[in-house]
């Protein structure tokens, strides 16, 4: 933890003589700022953020009120102890105060043996809030490292093999998130190509995640048909699911000899096939039910045959429920347009391009939502 000899502390008051008296007493034992109005503690706190804020009530411009209710919405003070130093003393000031944001409240004539008491005490919650936030912070990176370790990242090999090529990106909305894609080598005339989604986001989806990915490359090297990979899938899932999660999840089967492409979905979003040279269209109508709620559900199964240059598109709900700074969604028919500006792209091309279309359009908005994407591409030849 921080000790608290490095800790700073940003002093507020219009009065000289209260800021001396301040100093005096902390000047050992702390780091100091000094501000003798609301704009320059603002400024003071944004330039050098402080570990803790002694705040005086009755200022010239911004009073001590608005100075909280400002410090509590910039992300370098948004959760930085304050504590009002103040000569009001009525209740109604108090109330206001802690209604602003403040942590403590003491009145003035105040003892210095008392605000060092209670300047220790914050730090001290401070500090140890700090060292939980980070040790979370460290467990968070590494499930993070943990769940994309689990993606393939590599693709030559099943390139090479399947005569085709691939592109696939996972942004999750937090460290982790519920998102997920898996390529399985299921032997040399079937290649499992799968993208899913989990209910919800965080740790919580991140375990979800990993036990389905796991269970899908499993089923995908014992099951030739997507529809029957997705039913024992979800029988899985289903037969021990106390948390009531779901996962919505596209399965589909690449023949490289015949260019046959089978496809089953289970809730998730219908794929986009872009066709070398022809405009991009749905790949299939249906989109069946997630997995998870309950064992014995069927799912339906869609044929299609890729020819040299066409290309799959999968993607998570992340890409069409993305928002801008005015709400606007982005949407499929956005998604169907923008993908049709890729004809003769590469397979990372075209992932990477969309990504970066839906992040241009939302324009900084935040991400609320994991976003995964992974596009299929047959090459020139048959492999």
């Amino acid at each position: 933890m921080k000790k608290l000899s490095d800790c700073r502390i940003l002093l507020v008051d219009d009065a000289k003589v209260n800021l001396d008296i301040l100093v005096e007493g902390l000047k050992s034992d702390h780091k100091l700022s000094l501000a003798m109005n609301g704009e320059t503690a603002l400024q003071t706190a944004a330039r050098t953020p402080p570990d803790l804020v002694l705040l005086d009530i009755v200022m010239p411009g911004l009073d001590g009120y608005e100075v909280c209710r400002r410090m509590r919405q910039m992300p370098e003070t948004a959760e930085v102890p304050i504590m009002f130093l103040s000569s009001l003393e009525e209740v109604k000031n108090k109330t206001l105060g802690f209604e602003a944001g403040a942590n403590d409240y003491l009145t003035k004539p105040f003892d210095m043996l008392e605000v060092k008491a209670r300047v220790r005490s914050l730090l001290k919650a401070k500090a140890y809030s700090d060292a939980v936030k980070e040790q979370i912070a460290s467990e968070l990176r590494f499930a993070s490292e943990i769940q994309m370790g689990m993606l393939p990242h590599d693709f030559t090999a099943v390139e090479r093999d399947y005569g085709v090529q691939f592109g696939a990106v996972l942004a999750p909305a937090r460290e982790v998130g519920g998102d997920l894609y898996g390529v399985c080598a299921a032997g040399p005339e079937r290649l499992v190509v799968f993208l899913g989604d989990v209910s919800g986001k965080g740790i919580p989806a991140s375990m979800f995640m990993v036990r389905a990915i796991s269970l899908a490359r499993l089923l995908a090297r014992e099951i030739a048909k997507p529809e029957q990979i997705l039913a024992r899938l979800n029988d899985e899932l289903a037969a021990d699911n106390p948390s009531g999660m779901f996962v919505t999840f596209l399965c589909a089967v690449f023949e490289p000899k015949t260019g046959r492409l089978t496809l089953a979905n289970a809730g998730h979003c219908r794929p986009v096939l872009r066709p070398a040279g022809g405009p991009p269209r749905w790949a299939m109508d249906n989109l069946g039910t997630a997995l998870g709620f309950e064992p014995g559900l069927e799912f339906e199964r869609t044929e299609l045959t890729l020819h040299p240059g066409d290309a799959l598109i999968l993607y998570s709900d992340g890409v069409t429920e993305a928002f801008n700074p005015q709400e606007e969604l982005y949407g499929n028919d956005r998604l169907l347009v923008d993908a049709s500006g890729f004809n003769g792209s590469s397979a990372p091309a075209i992932t990477a391009g969309l990504l970066e279309k839906v992040r241009a359009f939302a324009a900084g908005a935040p991400q609320s939502d994991d976003i995964a994407i992974m596009t299929l591409q047959v090459n020139g030849g048959r492999a």
